[in-house]
């Protein structure tokens, strides 16, 4: 009788974020140990792939990150596609105040870190994006740990502002941490995506073409010297929403639904163990408060939540949107606190942006995004649970 609740727990957001934070303390622990440079030899081994003439080296590390990670990124499109179709993104009252907190969200953080950088002969002004980042699995993993008895216009609310996040981040992405572009290989993946575009009219298509076409379209992209990411998303959009014969589920819920499990306990947490883990041996406390990691967190923790919770404020007091169904102001600042939990595409951007420039920079960009990223979720864990209790004690005072 106990295995169908275990199985159920492992399907909800609170596992997937489980799954994260401990590769996360895995990775931590492994780089500050007696085993730390077998740690650092693993992420680091270099390995080729060949595939007739596809060649390619990378370290393990890369090999997660620009490999394995693209899945994640064909996920996060299938999320994105979903939304702008027959979600929430498909009606523009409902999405013009998810969409000004993702702005408000992406803009503060960039904006502090800038401040904090700019002018510095320490600081690092062009990582400014890393902190215009918001997770998804960590943020709804910490909202459904705290978040019963709160209305589900929340838990909306924050899935459809942080797949904003995610689209606009994949655009900084795009244009910031693109350097040279081979343009024969941009030619192929054109090509690829055309041939996938024109696989999504045959609805029969078995799903194995469809993965070949992805593994080619992610060779020429990463030949290409542009990030898997953008393959992944691209990838996604030629996926048909609907079922390949009556009757059946759709072919991007299939996807979406076959995926998730792969991706919220393998690639995810994979991609944190050869992402995070950084030593502190060697680190001064100079380091630590050095422009960089302090503009990454204060950024996250500071920025994140008053932009969001500033361009809600605005739109709902002009009257241009209404609050989410049932929610008050706040439990919509413990969602602003979640949006601070970067992670996972903050500490992407940063291995994009830090690439080459050696252990020190990696570790002190590993710092801010965690010390962001953990402070935003306890304080926004600790505001919805104070905010649950509240809303429980006002309905037990309600007369029966």
């Amino acid at each position: 009788m106990a295995l169908r609740p275990t199985l159920d727990f492992l399907k909800t957001e609170a596992a997937g974020g489980a799954a994260l934070v401990a590769a996360d303390a895995l990775a931590l622990l492994a780089a500050n140990s007696p085993f730390a440079s077998d740690y650092f030899n693993l992420i680091g081994q270099p390995f080729t792939i060949t595939v007739g003439q596809f060649t390619e080296t990378l370290s393990a590390r890369d090999w997660v990150g620009q490999g394995l990670m693209s899945i994640f990124f064909f996920v996060v499109g299938l999320e994105i596609k979903q939304e702008l179709l027959k979600g929430e993104f498909s009606s523009p009252r409902k999405l013009v105040l998810p969409l000004a907190g993702a702005a408000g969200g992406m803009i503060l953080p960039a904006l502090i870190y800038l401040a904090l950088n700019l002018g510095h002969a320490a600081g690092a002004p062009h990582a400014w994006p890393i902190p215009t980042a918001t997770d998804i699995a960590f943020a709804l993993a910490a909202l459904a740990l705290v978040g019963r008895g709160l209305p589900e216009s929340l838990r909306l609310f924050l899935l459809t502002l942080a797949i904003a996040d995610d689209l606009g981040a994949i655009g900084l992405i795009a244009i910031f941490f693109t350097s040279h572009i081979h343009a024969w290989a941009l030619v192929g993946a054109a090509a690829t995506l055309i041939g996938l575009i024109g696989l999504s009219e045959w609805k029969d298509a078995p799903f194995l073409f469809r993965a070949a076409g992805f593994v080619v379209l992610a060779a020429f992209t990463l030949k290409s010297g542009m990030s898997t990411s953008l393959a992944g998303v691209a990838a996604a959009f030629t996926v048909p929403i609907g079922p390949r014969r009556p009757g059946q589920e759709g072919v991007l819920k299939h996807f979406m639904q076959s995926l998730h499990p792969y991706v919220a306990f393998a690639v995810l947490p994979l991609f944190a163990f050869t992402a995070a883990g950084f030593s502190f041996s060697g680190l001064s406390l100079g380091d630590v408060l050095a422009p960089m990691p302090l503009g990454i967190a204060a950024g996250l923790f500071i920025g994140k939540q008053a932009g969001v919770l500033i361009a809600v404020f605005i739109l709902v007091r002009t009257g241009l949107a209404r609050r989410p169904t049932g929610a008050s102001w706040l439990e919509l600042y413990g969602v602003a606190l979640l949006c601070g939990v970067g992670f996972t595409l903050s500490l992407f951007m940063g291995a994009l942006a830090f690439d080459g420039q050696g252990a020190l920079a990696r570790s002190q960009m590993t710092i801010g995004v965690a010390v962001g990223s953990i402070v935003s979720a306890l304080v926004g864990m600790a505001v919805l649970a104070g905010a649950a209790r509240r809303r429980e004690a006002r309905e037990k005072a309600l007369p029966a």
